[in-house]
């Protein structure tokens, strides 16, 4: 094996590294900081190498600038794989947080296994439903499919990056919150007619004691009816997986 040659072979598999580490960044369960750094590494190592006849290197001339310039090509190609389906754990935590403030719940909080950060205790579990919802459907397996795809069709160094892709990625982001709502309607909805039906109560009887009855009522009715639309989740989360997959070879496409 010549100097040139290996040179080419160590170039590719450092692109292979960086794709695919930038899908370990940000993509949902494989990218949780509760997985040990470690264990990420050797997985993001040994994914490279198992898929590195797919993107075998090609007669590459870099120079420095050149070499940076797909270095970071790469990187970005793994973040919007892997963002796409974040968005989506993101909604729902979103959710979470709506239907935790409807229900009182908002003060309530605890550390998240998944960021490590104090979170809403209502937003945890959107958040790990939505994570486990994710594992069932095989998502992560779409995922690493789309990730082996992906050096077929986009391969390292027919990469460029588009001032259209920023404004599909923000339109994504935008995607949160809509997707949020969808979540957190029934809660919402519920609380919302308690809140109105408490205020003419209130009104009727003003000696009852509406505010510490609304606290307790809010917070049970809201528990009964987001245990009641658990039902619909499964097939709310795979049309928001789906779409994200969709959306993610779409950027994908933007960037050839």
């Amino acid at each position: 094996m010549t100097a040139e040659s290996l040179n080419q072979m160590v170039s590719a598999l450092m692109f292979g590294l960086l794709r695919i580490g930038g899908v370990m960044v940000f993509a949902p369960f494989l990218g949780s900081q509760s997985i040990p750094i470690q264990i990420k590494a050797g997985f993001t190592v040994a994914l490279a190498m198992l898929l590195y006849p797919v993107y075998a290197p090609s007669h590459w001339n870099l120079s420095a600038v050149g070499w940076t310039r797909i270095a970071l090509s790469e990187v970005v190609v793994g973040l919007l794989l892997g963002l796409t389906l974040n968005f989506v754990l993101e909604a729902a935590q979103f959710a979470g947080q709506v239907t935790g403030m409807q229900m009182g719940f908002s003060l309530v909080s605890e550390l998240d296994p998944q960021t490590q950060a104090d979170t809403p205790v209502i937003s945890i579990f959107h958040q790990l439903v939505g994570l486990l919802i994710f594992l069932q459907l095989d998502v992560h397996h779409w995922l690493l499919r789309g990730l082996t795809a992906s050096f077929t069709y986009l391969p390292p160094g027919q990469i460029w990056v588009h001032a259209v892709t920023a404004t599909a990625v923000l339109q994504a982001a935008g995607g949160i919150w809509l997707a949020g709502v969808q979540m957190a309607a029934p809660v919402v909805v519920a609380t919302v007619l308690a809140d109105v039906g408490l205020g003419f109560l209130g009104k009727a009887s003003p000696q009852t004691p509406v505010l510490l009855l609304g606290l307790s009522l809010k917070a049970m009715l809201g528990l009964v009816i987001l245990i009641c639309s658990l039902r619909f989740w499964p097939s709310l989360f795979e049309r928001h997986f789906s779409d994200a997959v969709r959306l993610g070879e779409r950027l994908l496409h933007f960037q050839g």
